[in-house]
Order: C-alpha cells, then structure tokens, then sequence
C-alpha cells in the first residue's frame, strides 16, 4: 500500500493513500486511538488560537480533538451531531456535502447545545479542512445559534484549503492525483 509521511506537532505518522475517485488518492488520517497524536495536536492548535469562550467540533472525527482541547484549555466543546437524538430538543440543522462522506449530510445542534453558543466566541475545530464544506456548515450553525466565530482551526489543510487565510491549521496535506 502507497502512504505519505507527515510530519505534524513534532511527530511522524505514514499515512495510507485512499481512493476517492479514479483521478484521485486522498491520505487517510485518522486521529481514532492516536493519543499521542490528538494531546499534541490539540495543544499545538491551541498555542496558536485566538480567544475563544466555547469548542464546537462535528462528529465523528473531530470528537477526540475536540475533547482533548477542551481538557488542555478548560474550555466546554460542543459536538454537531449527524442525527437527531432522542435526548435532543427543537433541533437547529444544516446541510453538508464533505469529500470523506458518501451524499448529503446534515448537522445538528440541540436547543441547549445552541444556548452554549450563543453571545459567545467559538473556536470551530475539525481534524483536515479539504472542500471547507464541513466548516461551512458548522458556522452556520454557529450563526443560527447567535454565536459568533472566533476561529476555524484543523490539524491538517488538504489540497487548496492551504491556500486559505482564514483558518487556522498545522500542516499542509498534498491531494495525490491519479
């Protein structure tokens, strides 16, 4: 299997090469039981984030990053889940379309989970920025809620989101065309 190896927050990960169409390979990373890897990043994502009062992270993979900041900075973090849930009251949701993800998703905040948000300075942290879809949609979600964006932040920026000046990242992740 063909990897690439990224250097990030002063550690090395080979990183397995993933098809996601025939003109394209994307390298999977994935912080799921990298304990190391996420207490690193997340405190290296810290360092260089502005004020912020509130996390709000989207689920799945972005929940140990945003764990593990709200732990180093003792700070609460917010997840938008992909599904209603029974516990979850008059629901705020936004549509998403992200690389990683078959189809349209769409994200969601509870009325209490909107109520951390509101008046408030949200970082918006996610594990790779590619589209910038998923962020998109966490800061509608963040606008819906009457909080306003302190950062948006990722370990990793894939492809053009490099390019970008208004995220905060790690590391630039290259796109590997076929």
């Amino acid at each position: 299997m063909k990897t690439y190896t990224l250097k990030v927050a002063g550690l090395t990960r080979e990183l397995p090469l993933c098809p996601v169409s025939d003109e394209l390979d994307i390298a999977a990373f994935i912080m799921f039981s990298d304990v190391e890897l996420t207490v690193e990043c997340a405190k290296a994502l810290l360092e260089k984030a502005p004020e912020f009062d509130v996390i709000l992270t989207a689920e799945t993979k972005g929940i140990p990053l945003g764990y593990e900041a709200s732990r180093q900075s003792g700070k609460k973090y917010i997840v938008a889940r992909k599904s209603v849930k029974l516990y979850m009251t008059d629901p705020i949701a936004v549509n998403v379309k992200s690389i990683t993800t078959e189809g349209v998703q769409t994200l969601y905040l509870s009325s209490e989970d909107a109520a951390e948000l509101k008046g408030r300075k949200v970082l918006i942290l996610d594990d790779v920025i590619s589209t910038g879809e998923s962020l998109i949609a966490l800061e509608k979600l963040v606008a819906a809620a009457g909080g306003t964006v302190a950062a948006s932040a990722a370990v990793l920026a894939e492809g053009k989101a490099a390019d970008r000046d208004d995220i905060i990242f790690l590391e630039k992740l290259p796109v590997f065309p076929k």
